[in-house]
């Protein structure tokens, strides 16, 4: 097992340990959450859609005029060294890039270069296997998500503390997780996951307009659900509608696939992992540790 002070992270093409690890106070990303990041999973040796996060951090800094210091193969060639550095095949790995050191004015034209930091550490572990094989609890937020012409959650920026104060908003009153609606009332997402209802054998989603982040487990999970013969529907789902789901469950990088047993105090279907549920996690254990879905780091 890797100890944390033998942590390598690899900020702007050199390797310093975790103590060692600093960015500039007049970094903007530290400043102004000015930047982009991607959490990204590594199983058996075999990192996780490597290369479809790589093009969401680029989107998303394109989206932001933020221009990436390196190729997306110099990129994923980045990550495979940070992983191999620390000796890692099972990992939870933060790619962030910044806007980079500027001054204390909000004029990113300050910045003459972005910084791009790449940390790894062992395997990332969200709720324990108690909670998902009994579901986890949530709550309805009274925080709306940024709509789609705002700040919006389309974009993976540094920017999170939208689903932030939604979390303490669910830290307290003892949920595990917050469900965050859209500007028109809709289901949106959770703080940081995408979110599933099944209903009579169907599965629901909200759509891309809601500005939930465009999710890749989410759509790994999709296939996974049409694999299996079931139909994925994207539209806007209300809260009643959630409410009285069969079954419901979060998707995302480091949650995975977690069951929902009960939003509002209202249970949810049987109150634990339904069946539909488990079949596709079956399913999606299996398919992180596919070299086809992935790269090999050795």
């Amino acid at each position: 097992m890797l100890r944390d002070e033998n942590i390598l992270v690899y900020i702007d093409g050199k390797f310093y340990p975790k103590e060692e690890a600093k960015i500039s106070v007049f970094d903007h990303g530290f400043l102004y959450g000015d930047g982009v990041f991607e959490g990204i999973r590594a199983y058996d040796g075999i990192v996780f859609k490597l290369r479809e996060h790589i093009d969401r951090l680029y989107s998303s800094a394109h989206a932001i005029m933020l221009n990436i210091p390196l190729t997306k193969e110099e990129m994923i060639e980045a990550v495979l060294e940070t992983l191999r550095r620390n000796n890692l095949r099972d990992a939870y790995i933060r790619l962030v890039v910044t806007r980079g050191v500027g001054d204390l004015g909000l004029d990113p034209r300050k910045c003459s270069k972005p910084s791009v930091i790449i940390i790894a550490v062992p395997m990332l572990k969200l709720y324990d296997e108690e909670k998902r094989r009994k579901g986890i609890s949530a709550i309805i937020s009274w925080i709306r998500r940024d709509p789609v012409d705002a700040t919006s959650h389309e974009i993976k920026s540094l920017n999170y503390l939208n689903s932030i104060l939604a979390k303490i908003e669910a830290n307290n009153v003892g949920a595990d997780e917050a469900i965050i609606l859209d500007t028109n009332g809709y289901i949106c997402e959770a703080t940081g996951e995408n979110i599933f209802i099944v209903k009579d054998g169907k599965l629901y989603t909200p759509p891309r307009s809601s500005g939930a982040l465009p999710g890749i487990t989410a759509s790994v999970v999709k296939k996974i659900a049409a694999k299996l013969g079931y139909e994925v529907i994207e539209r806007n789902i209300t809260v009643t509608e959630l409410y009285n789901a069969d079954e419901a469950f979060l998707t995302g990088t480091g949650a995975e696939i977690m069951p929902i047993r009960e939003v509002n105090g209202r249970r949810i279907g049987d109150g634990r992992m339904g069946p539909i549920t488990e079949r596709i996690l079956e399913e999606f254990m299996k398919v992180v540790r596919d070299s086809n879905e992935g790269i090999s780091i050795y």
